[in-house]
């Protein structure tokens, strides 16, 4: 009989079961928004696809960390046109401007560096999740 009047309510409704609430565990949270951070240029939409999770979830565990962290948010920290034209910017004969520009290309490569260990690290602790789950 219910399903009756939700057949009448939305037919289409009825037959599409809820969508499922996950519940991540706070060290694949954390891990997460360690891949958004150290990821020069990421979005949101990239990273969760990659990791198989919603946008809007990404979003809010990066801004409740910065938040934690008192970090300022997405939008003043240069984007990908900015980093790019940071690394074509003309070499300075000032040492302390030359210094400045190797150490900010040093922690763009080690950031670059660190995408795939830690991607890496998120995809043996997701097998190893789903491994123990399994009761075949």
């Amino acid at each position: 009989m219910d399903t009756l009047i939700l057949d009448l309510l939305d037919p289409e409704e009825a037959r599409t079961p809820p969508m499922a609430m996950k519940d991540y565990s706070d060290e694949f949270r954390a891990d997460a928004v360690a891949l958004y951070e150290s990821t020069p240029g990421a979005t949101y939409k990239d990273i969760a696809a990659d990791l198989g999770i919603n946008r809007a979830t990404l979003r809010e565990w990066v801004l409740r960390d910065r938040e934690r962290r008192s970090i300022a948010p997405a939008g003043s920290q240069p984007g990908p046109a900015a980093t790019a034209a940071a690394g074509r910017r003309a070499v300075s004969d000032d040492p302390d401007d030359r210094n400045r520009q190797l150490e900010a290309r040093m922690a763009e490569l080690e950031a670059s560096e660190r995408k795939p260990a830690t991607e890496r690290d998120i995809l043996r602790k997701a097998a190893k999740y789903f491994a123990g789950e399994t009761n075949w």
